[in-house]
């Protein structure tokens, strides 16, 4: 176990993500934005979840590439749940950016009204946009932003300039927009405490005070999931996941441990993972029970809202590497029927190449489905490996990583059985959270604190030329919680 992710099992005693109020980081990857350290150090994130530069560790000469030889064919990671591959700032994207335009997603048969146009339903409208009040326009996008403190933020897609969601302009995070895309729930007031409040506003976004839904108020809300879901459901800080519906009521405790909640499409079955036991799926309101064929190690699910496939990371082999001290492990991404059973099939592993004195490895972090359920988008993030010490790519001390970026989005297209088909696309370099739109012709994703959205090719994964830069002149886009963060579509309907 590690320190930022601690789990027991269901229904049992539970000391889950160690980030807690205040808390900076939790793992080296939140530490990026603190600049580029000293030569020969690196920063790392401390027992009190505090970023810290610490002095790279060296290898003694003659145990050089031993460790990472040994160590070289599992690659390593860390739990993209609690915090992803961070993103590194390259400014402008190679093959230009559309500050304030429109992507070119294409059109499907009767997508074919543009943006302004008259329409009677969302499937009138060309791609990225949704019929509203009869005119086709803009999908939202919603994300997590800083401007010297944390906002809840949404934004039309194609033209940037970010709204804040607290009725006050104050502290908010975590927007999730519900069925229909017509309401967002979000927290607000002090986020990191239990004194939050979970809210509810209509869309498109009016005068009217946003409702607060009770909650207990005795924990963190965490890893909040709505659309497609009939019931908002989040994660009671360390002690289970709790559900409400969105006009409120009673708050419903599904279960005292575990996280990472995920509807299906039917707005009724639910799957979350609990660590030490793996996958868990409630089905019709069910008792939930372990999907059978998900290791112990399994996490972050989600459901595939077309085929019958589950999404979710592992580390079936227990492998793990130090980041500044800090074991972590590693993660592979795989898929498995909701009905479970025979052996997961592997969609993305971990690589290894050899360098002087180690090697440079990789893992597999934020992993996310097309709504069709045709391709996952994943990010692959790489590492120096030196004995067991690891560097993510592009900080100080991991010159031998080379050409190898931190972390890269790729696209996968997979079968109706949950199998992989053809090679993974790169789709876009030094970025991270993945999230495709709910016509499946457009993914968004943040890269050096930016949103960016670029258009993708149905048939063959391969981005668009050009993408929609939102840039951040008021708010820094953050990805330090990992898929908490990721950003969230506006439903079609």
């Amino acid at each position: 176990m590690t320190k930022r992710v601690v789990w027991g099992a269901l229904f049992g005693a539970l000391t889950m993500l160690a980030t807690g109020c205040g808390d900076e980081c939790v793992d080296p990857f939140d530490c990026r934005d603190k600049g580029t350290p000293p030569a020969g150090q690196s920063y790392i994130c401390n027992a009190d979840n505090k970023c810290e530069l610490r002095t790279i560790p060296t290898e003694p000469e003659e145990d050089a590439g031993t460790g990472g030889e040994t160590d070289a064919g599992t690659g390593g990671g860390t739990d993209a749940g609690e915090s992803d591959a961070g993103a590194v700032d390259a400014g402008t994207e190679d093959g230009g950016t559309d500050d304030a335009g429109t992507v070119d997603a294409g059109t499907d048969a009767g997508m074919n009204v543009a943006k302004g146009g008259a329409c009677t339903a969302s499937s009138d409208c060309m791609a990225g946009l949704r019929c509203e009040a009869a005119t086709c326009q803009a999908l939202l996008i919603a994300v997590t932003g800083n401007d010297g403190g944390t906002r809840a933020l949404v934004t039309a897609y194609d033209v940037p300039g970010m709204t804040s969601l607290s009725s006050d302009g104050g502290t908010s995070a975590y927007p999730r927009f519900g069925p229909g895309g017509t309401q967002v729930a979000f927290v607000q007031g002090e986020v990191t405490t239990a004194d939050a409040e979970l809210t509810v506003r209509p869309v498109p976004l009016t005068a009217a005070e946003p409702t607060v839904l009770p909650t207990g108020g005795t924990s963190r809300i965490r890893y909040m999931e709505w659309e497609p879901g009939n019931l908002i459901a989040w994660v009671r800080g360390s002690t289970g996941i709790s559900t409400i519906a969105p006009t409120g009521g009673t708050v419903t405790s599904v279960t005292n441990s575990g996280t990472f909640p995920d509807w299906a499409a039917n707005g009724t079955d639910l799957a979350y993972s609990a660590a030490g036991t793996g996958i868990f799926v409630s089905t019709g309101g069910a008792a939930p029970a372990v999907l059978a064929g998900t290791p112990t190690t399994g996490e972050q699910p989600h459901y595939n809202r077309t085929t019958s496939q589950l999404l979710f990371l592992a580390n079936p082999e227990g492998t793990t590497v130090n980041f500044g001290g800090d074991a972590t492990p590693v993660l592979k991404l795989y898929s498995l029927p909701v009905t479970g059973g025979g052996d997961p099939k592997l969609l993305a592993g971990t690589s290894t190449r050899p360098v002087e004195g180690g090697s440079v490895d990789s893992y597999i972090a934020n992993p996310n489905w097309s709504p069709d359920g045709s391709w996952v988008a994943y990010v692959r993030a790489n590492f120096l490996l030196i004995g067991n010490a690891a560097t993510l790519c592009g900080n100080a001390g991991a010159e031998l990583c080379g050409t190898d970026r931190g972390n890269d989005i790729y696209v996968q297209r997979v079968d109706a059985s949950g199998a992989k088909v053809g090679e993974p696309v790169l789709f876009a370099e030094n970025a991270t959270l993945p999230s495709f739109s709910p016509d499946g012709r457009l993914v968004a994703y943040v890269l050096g604190g930016q949103l960016v959205v670029r258009a993708i090719d149905p048939a063959t994964g391969q981005p668009a030329p050009t993408a929609i830069t939102h840039p951040k002149d008021t708010y820094t886009v953050l990805t330090s919680e990992g898929d908490d963060y990721r950003p969230r579509w506006q439903p079609r309907q």
